[in-house]
C-alpha cells in the first residue's frame, strides 16, 4: 500500500509539472493536440498504479517525452504559421452580416442547438441580433451582436470616464502582496499610510484593495468595524 502511495504522490508531482508545461487552459479552450496530449497523460499516468510490478520510470518517461513533443509543437506553430493551420484549423464564419451561412454549418457538422447554446452563453437569446460570429479553433463560438441591438457605451451617451486597470488586492488577511503593488507602482507605505488612516494595523487588514488612480478599500477583519475607502489622491 506504500509503495502505491508514493507511487500516486511522484505521478502526481509529474503530471502537475507537465500540466503547467503546457500552460493554464481550460478544457474547453484546449486545441486539439492540446486534448490529445492531455488524455495520453491520463492514461499513461495510471499504468504503474494499476501493476506495481511496472518500473515507475516507464510512466514517467513517455509523460515527459509527450509534453516536450508539445513543447516543440508550440514553438513550431510560433515561427511557423502555415503549421498552425495544419495542427489547429483555422476560424470559420457562421454567421456574416446577420446572414447564416448554411454550407459552412454543413461542413462543420454544427447543429442549430449548438449554435443557440453558444450565443445563451453570450446574453444573447435570440439570433436575428447577431451580426457576425465565428467559430474559433478551440470549438468555441464568437458573436457581435447588431449596432442596433447592441447596448449603448459611453462614448454613444457621450459621458466622459478615464480608462483604469481594475482594482487588485494588494493585503490579505493581514499579508502585504508586494507583486501587486509593484505591478501598480506603490510600495509598502502606501499600503501603511492607508491602514493608518483607517485606524488600523496592516496585520488587522482582512482584504486591502487599490488601483493605479489610488482608490483603495479596506474591510478590517473585525466584522463589526465599517469598511474603510478612500478616493483617487490628489
Amino acid at each position: 500500500m506504500s509503495i502505491i502511495l508514493i507511487r500516486s504522490l511522484i505521478l502526481y508531482i509529474v503530471v502537475i509539472f507537465v500540466v503547467r508545461l503546457m500552460g493554464k487552459r481550460q478544457l474547453g479552450e484546449m486545441q486539439p493536440s492540446e486534448l490529445v496530449i492531455t488524455i495520453l497523460i491520463s492514461n499513461i499516468a495510471t499504468l504503474p498504479l494499476e501493476d506495481t510490478e511496472i518500473p515507475l520510470i516507464i510512466g514517467v518517461t513517455p509523460i515527459l517525452a509527450l509534453v516536450c513533443y508539445e513543447v516543440f509543437v508550440s514553438w513550431l506553430i510560433l515561427r511557423l504559421p502555415f503549421f498552425r493551420k495544419i495542427m489547429y484549423g483555422s476560424p470559420k464564419i457562421i454567421i456574416s452580416n446577420g446572414k447564416i451561412n448554411r454550407s459552412v454549418l454543413r461542413d462543420l457538422r454544427l447543429p442549430v442547438d449548438d449554435i443557440m447554446t453558444a450565443l445563451r452563453t453570450q446574453q444573447i437569446f435570440d439570433i436575428s441580433e447577431v451580426q457576425f460570429a465565428i467559430v474559433e479553433t478551440t470549438g468555441s463560438i464568437s458573436a457581435m451582436k447588431k449596432q442596433v441591438k447592441d447596448n449603448p457605451d459611453r462614448t454613444d451617451l457621450k459621458i466622459k470616464a478615464e480608462n483604469s486597470d481594475p482594482p487588485q488586492v494588494v493585503v490579505s488577511d493581514g499579508k502585504i502582496l508586494p507583486t501587486a503593488l509593484d505591478s501598480m507602482g506603490y510600495n509598502d507605505k502606501f499600503v501603511e499610510n492607508h491602514a493608518k488612516n483607517a485606524g488600523l494595523a496592516v496585520e488587522e487588514i482582512f482584504i486591502m484593495t487599490a488601483d493605479g488612480n489610488g482608490n483603495v478599500y479596506i474591510a478590517p477583519k473585525n466584522g463589526s468595524n465599517p469598511p474603510y475607502t478612500a478616493k483617487k489622491e490628489d
